[in-house]
């Protein structure tokens, strides 16, 4: 099967796995969007017919426009072999112009940022109705408990969570559409609301009913996450799955609107609703509504491991584009496109817990959620514009039409939820601005020393590598002495290696391996080429592996020399003597130059600030021997210094 049909293959596993990985986000917004749409409107929770149809008309086409027009029709097309998300939409068009990369920073920074909202929210508006049962129930240990338990899950893989988290799933949409199609037919009126004039009322003449906007798009934040989790199931998977999603969405929205306007004029939480605050349990008998609130929880939790699967593609692209540091990458199945980054896991669960524990309540989080969400889908429609006139080459009229089309919509969106801001909307926007400060300094960092970095030809250098190697008055390093080079050339080579062999200290060696590691564009290449620079003395390997290929360097090198001794290409048998007669293979040792500022440098100002910054989150971040999977035992990590060009001669006097 060709990889483009195997992305778009429809299978009963994949869309399973789909169900459990995707529409968790987009799939618990009927727990606090209509809440959050009362509590938004001028008369705090007073029930009103207009507002009512307005808002169901209002959510239904955004789920229709943004949701299943932009991203689950259009957006998906638009992927990298298979791998979905904002950095794989970049990486199609990062040709076209450098200012792209600012696009794609901005809106990976806020869609990590934003993402730390989902969790807390939707655990907690689904633990929250525990208080219709228990009133009095503290409701924040449980919801801290819930997600911690959900991270520590995770180095299990998502294919163990997605597999458990599908049933699950399909019993909760269908329990939305059931509930939300009991309550339409007690009140088929709100069916009104399928017609976009409530809505265009609601905007235009409902009194403050353009900022409602902000909540309203709480329906539809999941989508940017759906798009991520592409490379998990395929495209076809989500597109089908998405036909049963949406129809349940829509009639739980219908629903709820349709119990609302049973009961206009009174107000949420009091009389005859006391115990209703959240239309969406009101929707459930009483006998059942202890089993809701656990099918709920288990649904919130699924919300949370759509952002989390998200999270971990959006950091390995990241890294794959120099914009985040080289942090560990764990893959626990065999499974493609399942992966785990343990540091961006404890980033996400600290992150959560102080939100649970910053806005304790669901109804205060909500004024802070989706304010980022917004950046990111202006800045997907930015990058997805480029790809539909310069990739795909669409009509300019349509791409002009489409980029009209939206950045009116998200622009209305992002507006409205500019009123969050003072209300914890900042904390999302602070969070994003220090993931895009990480960001634009990795990436600075990458530009800056790849300018310093200073390549020298090879060829002068092999007869002085074979003469060392030769030369018994110095004491042996190593058998085998590998460096891992990031000259693209395979006739070049830093000079700091040059430096470290001959003159730090001289390491002689039987035979000198140069490695070098290209990540491609596409997911899951694995190929190497092999180039005997001197017989039996020099040699440079090349691996080209996909971005979502674990760097396992020690194995794949391994791999390589036997290879390379089962074809008489090489000799590895230690040339001690009496090591030799007993044919010994000899030692191997990895050499990893890790640079480090000098003092005697003159940085332009923002350059110098840019790699004090760089260095200083270095410190805290694994060496780059962790994250190609050397053997930490033969690995030697030398210092060097990165010198732009020395100050000014120094006026000392000899006396």
């Amino acid at each position: 099967m060709s990889s483009k049909h195997a992305h778009s293959a429809i299978s009963g596993a994949g869309l399973l796995i789909a169900l459990g990985i995707i529409y968790g986000d987009i799939g618990t917004s009927p727990l606090y969007v209509m809440t959050a749409i009362l509590k938004g409107a001028q008369v705090p929770d007073v029930i009103d017919g207009p507002l009512i149809l307005g808002a169901i008309s209002c959510v239904l086409w955004t789920l229709t426009l943004q949701t299943t027009i932009k991203y689950v029709l259009i957006t998906l097309n638009a992927d990298n072999n298979g791998e979905g998300g904002i950095f794989s939409l970049y990486t199609l068009v990062r040709r076209r112009g450098a200012w792209l990369s600012a696009v794609a920073i901005i809106g990976g920074s806020a869609l990590l940022a934003d993402g730390v909202i989902t969790p807390p929210i939707s655990v907690s508006s689904a633990v929250e109705g525990l208080r219709a049962i228990y009133p009095d129930i503290p409701t924040v240990p449980i919801v801290i408990g819930i997600i911690a338990a959900l991270f520590l899950l995770q180095s299990f893989g998502t294919q163990i969570i997605g597999k458990a988290f599908g049933p699950v799933m399909i019993i909760w949409f269908s329990m939305l559409g059931i509930l939300g199609t009991l309550a339409i037919l007690q009140n088929p009126t709100i069916l009104k609301a399928a017609n976009p004039y409530y809505a265009y009322q609601l905007l235009v003449k409902y009194p403050g009913g353009f900022w409602l906007l902000g909540s309203v798009f709480l329906c539809t934040t999941g989508a940017e996450a759906l798009y991520s989790d592409l490379g998990h199931c395929g495209k076809g998977n989500i597109r089908v799955s998405w036909i049963f999603v949406k129809t349940t969405l829509v009639l739980n929205y219908f629903g709820q609107g349709a119990w609302l306007l049973g009961h206009v004029g009174e107000t949420l939480g009091k009389g005859a609703l006391a115990k209703t605050a959240n239309p969406f349990y009101a929707l459930m008998p009483e006998w059942f509504l202890l089993v809701g609130i656990v099918i709920a929880t288990l649904a919130a939790i699924i919300a949370s491991q759509a952002l989390i699967t998200g999270s971990f593609t959006l950091v390995a692209e990241a890294i794959r584009l120099n914009m985040w540091p080289k942090v560990q990458l764990a893959y626990p199945t065999d499974v493609k496109g399942q992966l785990y980054v343990p540091s961006m896991n404890r980033l996400l669960l600290l992150g959560c817990i102080g939100v649970v524990l910053y806005f304790r309540e669901s109804a205060n989080m909500d004024a802070a959620y989706g304010l980022a969400i917004t950046l990111t889908m202006l800045m997907t429609t930015l990058l997805l514009t480029m790809w539909l006139w310069r990739v795909r080459k669409v009509a300019t009229p349509l791409v002009v039409l489409f980029t009209g089309l939206y950045a009116l919509i998200e622009g209305a969106f992002l507006v409205a939820n500019l009123v969050k801001f003072p209300h914890g909307g900042w904390v999302s926007l602070l969070i994003g601005s220090l993931l895009v400060s990480v960001m634009y300094i990795w990436l600075k960092a990458y530009y800056i020393k790849r300018r310093l970095t200073d390549f020298v030809p090879i060829e002068p250098y092999i007869d002085r590598l074979k003469a060392l190697s030769n030369d018994e008055s110095i004491g042996k390093y190593a058998t085998h002495l590998v460096f891992l080079t990031s000259a693209e050339r395979a006739t070049e080579i830093e000079q700091k290696i040059i430096y470290s062999i001959f003159q730090k200290r001289p390491k002689r060696a039987d035979l000198y391996w140069f490695i070098h590691v290209d990540t491609t564009d596409e997911p899951y290449t694995m190929e190497y080429r092999v180039t005997e620079l001197a017989p039996d003395d020099v040699f440079r390997i090349n691996f080209r592996l996909g971005f979502r290929v674990e760097q396992r360097i020690n194995l794949f090198f391994r791999k390589v020399v036997e290879e390379l001794v089962r074809n008489k290409e090489v000799d590895i048998t230690s040339r001690y003597e009496s090591l030799a007669q007993r044919h010994i293979t000899g030692d191997f040792r990895f050499v990893v130059l890790e640079k480090y500022l000098s003092l005697e440098n003159d940085f332009p100002p923002s350059e110098k600030l840019v790699m004090q910054a760089y260095f200083y989150l270095k410190q805290f971040i694994s060496n780059e021997a962790q994250y190609f999977g050397l053997d930490t035992s033969s690995v030697k990590v030398e210092k060097v210094p990165l010198v732009i060009s020395p100050v000014r001669e120094v006026a000392l006097t000899r006396v």
